[in-house]
């Protein structure tokens, strides 16, 4: 019997989850709707798994890089299935594979570093690594897989176990993943469970949970960190972004226009760290949007699987009235679309991609995380004054600036309250680097060693330098 007990679901065991194809708005395929009354066991083979796994690093890296190995065999079967419950262009679901398989990798050679602290005592103490047990690992549905590896890759290599709950509009790609790596992995050390919510956050609360780590919104992320709490686990939550791009005045507006635009629209706008605002001098402000709506007219709009299909349909139809929801506003307070403007008279969750103009600073699509192919570019006086709007917000994960004196621009970025600000371009991340906001943009880090060292407690050991007690 497992060790942990959870109170009773108050919902029927369900049996199964439908998922439907965003390019049509049709039920396709089924995933199972697990409930509270499975997690006790999913988290005791967790825990017993840990026991084994935890204990021979060599074993591990061997077993990550095997993962990888069978991630990118299993390309041509994970990919169609991604775009098909996720949207996006079959290209950038083989690079969201492509993505899961270099970070396994890169983790595989990820190692803690002892160290030995020297302050001047008789005494040799250093600082060794231990892994903290079973981690539950909660994924939207905007990179079900790519999120998903940038959680139980760190996590693996630093010798913990992993459940990994996907979102229940994206939980096909995310079980064949599991499925895949189940050959190369011990079993009990990566599972994968699906159902609606509450499942994840239960999971979050579960007794035998030792650090949640957790991609989504604010309110759910609030949410997760109160369950998480009631267990003292430890919590790394990314809660999404409203980043501001900040052009100069120096800016070579058509040398610029084709990064900053994919910056914004990529996965349809489905990117935390997108670029969701423009912030253009007085003068620019008419060329910006015209180079920017110049693009959003020409692009090829069209299911995933379409050959020549450059941007797909939002993910779903909750998403799809947002977006509808904070264009409607803006055009009611007299913005106006440079392009777009409206969703597609056509099956599934289609929106014209969007370039807005005289957007009322308030509307919400300029303070809000609209999390679509909408775009508000806003026209700004001095440097201080696009600074200051960039900042007003509550958001603070990323944040570019663009222009030709790179120094200026860099002394710009540096002003940003934000995890991550690049210079010239956007959204653009290294294995090998820290990934965290500020502000509710998210608590913790991710990425790079800082990411293996949030997935493991310091264990300090001291002894004498002779033998005399």
């Amino acid at each position: 019997m497992a060790p942990y007990q959870l109170a009773p679901d108050p919902a029927p065991p369900g049996e199964q989850l439908t998922v439907l194809d965003p390019a049509t708005g049709e039920a396709f395929d089924e995933a199972p709707d697990q409930r509270a009354q499975d997690l006790d066991a999913v988290v005791h083979r967790a825990h017993e798994a840990w026991r084994s796994w935890r204990t021979d690093p060599a074993a591990r890296a061997a077993a990550l890089l095997a993962s990888a190995d069978a991630v990118e065999a299993a390309g041509d079967r994970l990919a169609p299935l991604l775009t098909r419950e996720q949207g996006k262009p079959l290209a950038e679901s083989y690079a969201e594979i492509a993505r899961t398989a270099a970070r396994l990798r890169w983790f595989a050679a990820s190692v803690p570093e002892t160290r030995t602290i020297a302050d001047g005592r008789a005494v040799h103490s250093e600082i060794r690594w231990r892994s903290l047990g079973p981690v539950a690992a909660v994924v939207p549905w905007n990179f079900p897989l790519q999120l998903a590896s940038a959680k139980f890759a760190p996590a693996l290599a630093a010798g913990n176990t992993v459940v990994l709950k996907p979102s229940p509009f994206t939980p096909l790609a995310t079980g064949l993943l599991g499925s895949v790596l189940s050959a190369a992995l011990p079993e009990g050390v990566l599972t994968v469970i699906t159902g609606r919510e509450p499942l994840g956050a239960l999971l979050a609360s579960h007794p035998g949970i030792r650090h949640v780590t957790f991609t989504g919104s604010v309110p759910t992320g609030r949410s997760v960190a109160a369950g998480a709490a009631s267990g003292l686990a430890r919590v790394t939550l990314e809660l999404g972004g409203n980043d501001a791009a900040i052009l100069l005045d120096d800016v070579d507006v058509e040398r610029i226009a084709d990064r900053l635009f994919w910056a914004a629209f990529r996965n349809c706008g489905q990117v935390c760290m997108a670029v969701k605002r423009v912030y253009a001098p007085a003068r620019l402000h008419g060329r910006v949007v015209e180079a920017l709506a110049e693009r959003a007219k020409a692009v090829v709009v069209g299911a995933g699987l379409d050959e020549g299909t450059e941007l797909g349909p939002l993910n779903n139809a909750v998403q799809l009235a947002r977006v509808e929801r904070y264009t409607a506003r803006a055009l009611a307070d007299g913005a106006g679309a440079a392009a777009g403007g409206h969703r597609l008279d056509r099956p599934g969750y289609f929106h014209a991609p969007t370039v807005l103009t005289d957007v009322p600073p308030d509307s919400p699509v300029v303070t809000e995380e609209q999390f679509g192919p909408v775009l508000p570019v806003l026209p700004y006086g001095t440097v201080d004054e696009a600074v200051e709007a960039a900042n007003a917000t509550r958001f603070g994960l990323g944040g570019s600036v663009w222009g030709t004196d790179l120094d200026r621009a860099e002394a710009v970025a540096g002003r940003l309250e934000c995890g991550t600000a690049w210079i010239n371009h956007h959204a653009e991340l290294s294995l090998a680097q820290p990934f965290a906001g500020v502000k509710e943009s998210g608590v913790g880090v991710a990425g790079g060693p800082w990411g293996l060292y949030g997935n493991l407690s310091p264990f300090v050991v001291h002894r004498p330098q002779d033998d005399r007690p």
